[in-house]
């Protein structure tokens, strides 16, 4: 595939149907794949990657680049289309200037649950079929590709790729149930449980913005915590209190609007599970105003901004989230 790819978008450039190409390259290390923009067809061929840590989320860099005129053809996988359509809906890309092609994805890979199998001083990992070979310092062992899976890729919400002008592959399939799993043990606990998890988890934040840097849906000109007015500048948390409000406020922001790509928590350098903030205000969404996905279409308004006679009343909602 990763050959496909790079034919594509050097094609791309030579034909001038795009002048630029947003992909992936890599970074310091084999599975630190990084976004980057290419300009010839040279940087394609030498530089464009495509394997199984090419988890980044291409869509926001989108906001930026179709505004600088010209053409710019973007390798979508689908859980990044979603986050793409959610934002041509928002109005924050310029659609007229980007051409999408659409690559199939089966997982990407963390090189976390990679060294969770036992595996020390990796040197490599490459895709054999359904296995992965992994070279490391004391030798060379196969693992099957689905035990290295990114957790937001074993519960992956949908392989369909939402929206391209070009699709490198047959589509895929939704399957938006199996996420859900998570969010059913934390509400089984006791309130005392849930707080102490979250209190736990997110007493590790240490305010580097990663999560919002790299959100789609967190897209302002400028964030309400950049603002010295507003008392909670970027800054260290100096209390719990704040180490709960950043994210939490976070979360509803973004919610109705919110792909549940899990980009979040692929960046987090602390490891904290913000995707579970976010799957579980979608839950409670799907149960109170009927299933919604953000992303799935340019049409269907969010439940949180369109009223219906149907919608509950406040104190269902306030039941709802009392119990969870």
């Amino acid at each position: 595939m990763q050959e496909r790819i790079r034919s594509r978008a050097i094609a791309l450039l030579e034909s001038g149907a795009c002048d630029r190409v947003l992909g992936w390259k890599a970074g310091e290390f084999f599975y630190d794949v990084t976004p980057a923009v290419f300009t010839t067809p040279e940087q394609v061929g030498k530089e464009f990657v495509w394997g199984p840590f090419c988890g980044a989320n291409l869509s926001k860099y989108l906001i930026q680049e179709s505004r600088k005129g010209g053409k710019v053809a973007a390798f979508l996988k689908p859980c990044d289309s979603y986050s793409f359509v959610q934002l041509l809906k928002e109005h924050r890309i310029w659609r007229e200037n980007t051409y999408i092609v659409g690559v199939p994805c089966q997982g990407m890979c963390d090189i976390d649950a990679i060294r969770g199998q036992g595996f020390k001083g990796i040197l490599s990992v490459t895709e054999e079929g359904e296995d992965l070979e992994v070279d490391t310092l004391y030798g060379c062992r196969a693992m099957p590709r689905r035990e290295a899976l990114a957790e937001r890729c074993l519960c992956c919400k949908s392989r369909k790729i939402v929206l391209c002008d070009e699709r490198l592959g047959p589509d895929g399939e939704e399957n938006p149930n199996v996420r859900f799993e998570e969010v059913k043990r934390l509400e089984a606990m006791t309130p005392q449980q849930r707080y102490d998890f979250w209190r736990g988890e997110l007493s590790r934040c240490i305010r580097c913005n990663a999560c919002r840097n790299v959100c789609p849906a967190c897209s302002c000109e400028k964030c309400v915590f950049d603002n010295p007015s507003s008392g909670a500048e970027n800054k260290a948390a100096a209390d719990s209190f704040e180490e709960n409000l950043f994210h939490i406020i976070r979360a509803f922001h973004v919610a109705g609007r919110c792909t549940d790509c899990g980009e979040c928590s692929r960046v987090c350098p602390q490891h904290i599970p913000l995707h579970l903030l976010n799957r579980k205000l979608i839950q409670d969404m799907n149960t109170l105003y009927g299933t919604y996905q953000a992303g799935a279409d340019l049409d269907t308004r969010p439940p949180l901004v369109s009223y219906t006679p149907e919608d509950p009343e406040p104190s269902v909602v306030g039941t709802i989230g009392g119990r969870a």
